[in-house]
């Protein structure tokens, strides 16, 4: 089999917030930007990369989704438990050092872990967890 991740989904509740978070911030391209019914699909991705994207969207709007689920949805957002998403850089420290000068939420300064690899954490602005390991 020849399979790749071509997109990973992450949900965002602020399109421009998002914008500069994954476009100025971390430096990614955007791919495509759809609204539809007064929401926004923002494709992103690293430059370089062009078959590995991720799609932000609006939170919780799938059809098969009850209200309840919906609010739990919305309250894992706020709480910052429901996405998250694993990048990786060759610089963690100068990584860490442009997205700090960005005004982003640290959740963790670069560290090395005890599972053998070194990184750190911030949040986007819909409060998912992005961790960021440094390659070896």
């Amino acid at each position: 089999m020849d399979i790749t991740i071509h997109s990973s989904f992450l949900p965002q509740d602020d399109p421009d917030a998002a914008l500069n978070f994954y476009r100025d911030t971390l430096g990614f391209e955007v791919r495509n930007d759809v609204g539809y019914d007064g929401m926004r699909w923002i494709t992103v991705g690293p430059p370089g990369q062009p078959g590995t994207s991720i799609v932000l969207h609006p939170p919780a709007i799938d059809p098969g989704i009850t209200d309840d689920e919906r609010r739990t949805i919305i309250e894992m957002m706020a709480k910052g438990t429901y996405g998250g998403l694993l990048l990786a850089t060759k610089d963690l420290d100068d990584t860490f050092e442009r997205l700090q000068a960005g005004d982003i939420d640290v959740v963790q300064e670069p560290t090395e872990q005890p599972y053998g690899v070194r990184d750190c954490a911030v949040r986007d602005p819909a409060g998912n967890l992005i961790r960021i390991q440094e390659l070896r």
